[in-house]
């Protein structure tokens, strides 16, 4: 069996690692420079800034496993146990960021990134050969016995027009909000409180994260998130306007602190507004299998739920 995965984020290298678990050939096809998805990293000069996941929870079982491995090995602590109060919920954070744990849990697969797919369509061939194709946009191809799709659903809806599968309808529907965030490394402390991250202290701002209380950067530099209504409002903008007015509403949490170097990072589909309520969707036929953090999501746990599930739906 050869399966082709479209999307390098946490769930489709779970499902990979699963997959190769199971003796199946595996390749992973991803757009990016590098395995991650939302688990994104970046680095400026000495600091180190999450940028997409600032944290994760466990609520499961089938996590708790996977988290408690990444914890005996170092990867993993606990940030904190809620910010303003303590909800007995720990937050995990990744100690090398975030971006860490994808490069980790791709080590032995076949991974092939700046790849990125067009579109996924039937073979014309005899009974025993592969399914599927997975056309790239250089007009290579992948076959495939089967394919994951983990990419966000508006993507997968398009990769998918020529598959000749009926897709849900409420399914491709699914909107995202947006979010546009912050990166800004200072000359000093970040006058964000303890624990070091604050959420939606006002309507145009979701998170604040001081990525040196985290543990995560060895200087001061902060992350923040813009609201989701704010983020639409000015995702048009140019971008030197857009630092200017992101600047500005991270004023109370630079403090007396000089910024450094700042950017901007924009995440077009950073939340399903309407998750959809298993953690996959499987094709009639069995062999294309939908996947991502809009499956019983958004969080990092759904992701890394939806993965083990996509692969448990094609080898049992």
């Amino acid at each position: 069996m050869r399966v082709v995965i479209v999307g390098a984020g946490l769930s489709g290298l779970v499902a990979a690692n699963r997959l190769v678990e199971a003796d199946v050939d595996v390749v992973v096809v991803d757009k990016g420079r590098s395995p991650g998805g939302r688990l994104a990293t970046r680095r400026i000069g000495d600091a180190t800034l999450d940028h997409g996941a600032q944290f994760f929870t466990v609520r499961t079982p089938a996590f708790q496993r996977q988290v408690d491995e990444w914890v005996d090995r170092g990867l993993v602590t606990v940030w904190a146990n809620g910010f303003g109060s303590d909800d007995g919920h720990p937050r995990y954070v990744a100690v090398d960021g975030m971006n860490s744990l994808a490069k980790d849990l791709a080590v032995g697969l076949d991974v092939r990134c700046s790849t990125m797919a067009f579109t996924i369509r039937p073979t014309d061939a005899d009974v025993g050969t592969p399914a599927w194709q997975v056309v790239i946009d250089d007009g290579s191809t992948w076959a495939g016995d089967a394919v994951i799709v983990t990419t966000p659903l508006p993507q997968a809806f398009a990769l998918l027009v020529d598959s000749g599968i009926d897709l849900d309808e409420s399914m491709i529907r699914t909107d995202y909000d947006r979010t546009i965030a912050l990166l800004a490394t200072l000359d000093g402390r970040a006058s964000v409180p303890a624990p070091g991250g604050i959420q939606q202290p006002n309507p145009d701002v979701g998170f604040v994260a001081d990525n040196h209380a985290k543990g995560v950067s060895a200087t001061p530099a902060i992350t923040m998130h813009a609201s989701a209504t704010w983020s639409e409002q000015h995702w048009d903008d140019e971008l030197d306007e857009l630092l200017v007015q992101l600047l500005e509403l991270a004023r109370p949490w630079t403090g007396s602190a000089e910024v450094v170097e700042a950017q901007v990072k924009k995440w077009r589909f950073a939340t399903p507004r309407s998750p959809w309520p298993e953690p996959c969707w499987v094709a009639p036929g069995g062999t294309v299998v939908l996947a991502g953090d809009a499956f019983d999501g958004p969080r990092v746990e759904a992701a890394h739920n939806s993965g083990l599930a996509a692969a448990h739906a094609l080898v049992g």
